[in-house]
């Protein structure tokens, strides 16, 4: 389990830039919001999820996800079918904050073209670059806020 800048940010996992993880098993891809992205968002009130058995392209805004702060988008960080969604999420969305690599996961999609795509997300040694470029703009952010 790695920690970047104060984020459990797991090694085995791909991260999307638009703050979503990847867990593969097979051609089955596990998604959900990082810890980062859960930290900087605040308490989570809402998740609009897509449907399953709808398909997805990598990029593609497929739900949208809700904190006390802001309304946030959910992108596909590989193209495919989504497989299953996390129901508990309808009546627990606290579980993306609490257990964001667990109980807090969002859909599972079947994927496309997973060798082509997962090299276009964050992996390994690219994440810390990844997380260290976003804190410059929450940082940027934050600063603006208070002028």
């Amino acid at each position: 389990m790695a920690e970047i800048e104060g984020y459990n940010m797991p090694d085995e996992l791909y991260y999307h830039k638009d703050h979503a993880w990847a867990r593969v098993d097979g051609t089955k891809v596990t998604v959900g919001m990082h810890d980062m992205f859960q930290k900087e968002s605040g308490d989570i009130v809402f998740v609009d999820l897509p449907e399953e058995e709808e398909e997805v392209e990598q990029g593609e805004t497929c739900g949208k996800i809700q904190s006390r702060k802001w309304i946030g988008k959910l992108v596909a960080p590989v193209s495919g079918e989504i497989v299953e969604i996390n129901e508990e999420l309808e009546e627990d969305t606290s579980l993306i904050n609490k257990d964001p690599y667990g109980e807090g996961w969002i859909l599972v999609i079947e994927a496309n073209n997973l060798d082509e795509e997962l090299d276009t997300l964050f992996h390994g040694e690219s994440v810390v670059g990844f997380i260290e470029s976003e804190l410059e703009v929450v940082e940027a952010e934050k600063a603006k806020a208070n002028e």
